[in-house]
């Protein structure tokens, strides 16, 4: 009776191990980033844990004695930095859009959300991988993927390709949309309101719409943080249809996620007292930092040669997804702002 939980719990010392070689791999990713600013850093972070899982005399060692640090970086860490995310929103900033424009850009969050659930069934994606690539294409990249799967106690396997592809398709966009909208003449500030409604993680929103200057950047970063802020009703929507249904061994996950609660706490928070500006800044970097390492975990765990046979038709359905998400903000600018 007691054995499940003390897997699930694993002794603190035996985690040990994996937790240091993770903060290391996030310490090494945060360094690649600052030798090359064009790699994200959680970029970096995934694509290091990949080359390690992909080195077969490594694997031994990553199945053991790092096994348990690592699966709960890849977990409870990542968690952990969903709750913390929620310092970076002030329900103040984004009243500031007016209502008309909230309303608009959660309506886009869910329609891309349900198009590109719809695309990744038409590619026949294995298990949860098409509401896990859903979460984090229409709402905040690899935050949504980690709280999605929490709410459905997915299958580890499914979180790896739906995290590496928001993390390849919302790098491309720091290339592409720059390209693009000088083509389509926007202006700074839409777009800012083109790139928050549509790249997926927050730092790579940031570093897109930089590049139009701070009107863009600000612009971008309200209209992105207003799509984060639906994380957590799709999140407990989610969570409520699981617990329904119930999942394997009769495990029945909260109504509400407990790390949601966390998220939104840290909203009224940052929303209702006022932070010093060096408060919100460290919290961005412990929330980094704790979903570097819960990258590196998940792309330790990650066989490629296992994601050969469905590799292909994942990306496919990346692509076609991002697309649809691009020309359905990009209608919704050139009509007037969302």
């Amino acid at each position: 009776m007691t054995s499940a939980p003390d897997a699930r719990r694993p002794a603190p010392w035996t985690v040990l191990p994996g937790v240091c070689v993770a903060g290391a791999a996030a310490a090494l990713a945060f360094g690649v980033h600052q030798v090359l600013p064009g790699v994200p850093w959680l970029t970096a972070a995934l694509v290091l844990g990949v080359i390690v899982g992909s080195i077969p005399p490594l694997r031994p060692v990553l199945g053991g004695v790092l096994e348990p640090g690592l699966d709960l970086s890849a977990r409870r860490l990542l968690r952990l930095g969903i709750v913390v995310l929620g310092l970076q929103l002030s329900l103040t900033d984004i009243a500031s859009l007016g209502w008309p424009e909230i309303i608009v850009i959660v309506v886009l969050v869910v329609v891309s959300y349900f198009f590109t659930l719809l695309i990744g069934r038409l590619f026949r994606l294995p298990g949860d991988e098409p509401v896990l690539i859903a979460a984090g294409f229409s709402i905040c990249g690899v935050s949504a993927v980690g709280a999605m799967s929490a709410a459905r106690a997915s299958d580890p396997r499914d979180t790896a390709t739906p995290t590496a592809l928001v993390t390849l398709y919302g790098t491309a966009a720091i290339v592409v949309l720059p390209a693009l909208a000088g083509l389509l003449g926007f202006d700074p500030v839409q777009f800012g309101h083109w790139t928050g409604a549509s790249v997926h993680d927050v730092g790579q929103v940031v570093a897109t719409a930089q590049t139009a200057g701070a009107m863009a950047l600000a612009a971008a970063v309200v209209v992105k943080l207003t799509r984060v802020l639906m994380l957590a009703p799709i999140v407990a929507v989610t969570a409520v249809q699981t617990r329904r249904r119930g999942v394997a061994g009769g495990a029945r996950p909260p109504v509400v996620p407990l790390f949601i609660v966390g998220f939104l706490a840290l909203v009224a928070v940052r929303t209702f007292i006022p932070l010093p500006a060096g408060v919100v800044a460290v919290g961005a970097t412990v929330q980094s930092v704790l979903l570097a390492m819960a990258l590196f975990g998940i792309g330790a765990s990650l066989r490629v040669e296992q994601l050969v046979r469905s590799g292909g038709r994942a990306v496919a359905a990346g692509a076609v997804s991002w697309v649809v998400i691009l020309v359905l903000d990009l209608g919704v600018v050139a009509v007037g702002r969302p």
